[in-house]
């Protein structure tokens, strides 16, 4: 589509059917592509790499450079998947030298306000609401849902299914499959109500709770948590996905209900 009240840089690769609204600019170095829609006063720059029908609405900034002092004018990318959208005025920075590139998934929501920073990770049908903050390096699993105004410290992950609530402060790593609350950030039970809307069935959710139990309920600590889920439980794909995942972590698992853990 051509736009004469957008600017878009004859470097900038754009699939034919893309709507591009007035007083968008796009910069070189752009692949997007077919049946997006960008919304008017977005800024695409350098570096940005954006999936098929995708919506970006007005005031996104997307592939912006990092806002972090090491950075030194790399090559480096965003990458956006497939209908994913983007809401207003949403930030999405490009990577550093640690991963070369900023990631976001297909069938994403991202809400207006969030800022995705510098060399994060984010899975595919990631729900993030309104001014939910990611720092740099985070890594998010698929199917992960963070309410309203959530602020995510650097290098922290989130396992796959987690559902976080709104205002949490995340400063340590939140494991697949729970729901974390309160202030420390806690395991506050698993997050059944996405697991069932995802096809889980009864048997699989007890399995995981079962899990959740030894580790968070029975005051072992997480060595003792992971050894014992090891030996008892059945060797699942769910079971794996929550022991590597205690063991990957680098700052820690989020703790339980209790201040003992």
């Amino acid at each position: 589509m051509n736009q004469p009240l957008a600017y878009i840089h004859p470097g900038a690769k754009i699939a034919k059917n893309v709507v591009v609204e007035p007083f968008t600019t796009i910069h070189n170095n752009v692949i997007i592509g077919e049946g997006t829609w960008i919304g008017s006063n977005v800024t695409i720059m350098e570096g940005a790499r954006i999936g098929k029908n995708c919506n970006i609405f007005p005031g996104a900034v997307i592939s912006a450079p990092p806002q972090d002092l090491k950075y030194n004018g790399e090559d480096t990318t965003v990458e956006i998947g497939d209908y994913t959208t983007i809401r207003e005025c949403v930030t999405i920075n490009k990577g550093t030298t640690d991963r070369m590139k900023t990631v976001i998934g297909s069938n994403c929501l991202i809400m207006a306000y969030c800022h995705i920073a510098h060399d994060c990770l984010v899975g595919n049908n990631a729900i993030f609401s309104n001014n939910s903050t990611l720092a740099g390096h985070v890594t998010i699993g698929e199917n992960v849902v963070l309410a309203g105004l959530v602020a995510v410290h650097q290098f922290v992950s989130i396992g796959q299914h987690a559902f976080v609530t709104g205002g949490s402060l995340v400063r340590k790593d939140v494991p697949p499959f729970v729901k974390a609350a309160r202030e420390p950030l806690s395991y506050v039970g698993i997050n059944s109500v996405g697991l069932r809307r995802r096809g889980f069935d009864t048997d699989k959710i007890r399995e995981i709770q079962n899990i959740y139990r030894i580790l968070y309920q029975r005051n072992y600590n997480n060595t003792q948590a992971v050894q014992i889920i090891e030996a008892e439980m059945e060797a699942t794909n769910e079971r794996d996905e929550i022991l590597q995942f205690i063991r990957d972590s680098q700052r820690g698992i989020m703790k339980g209900y209790f201040s003992n853990n």
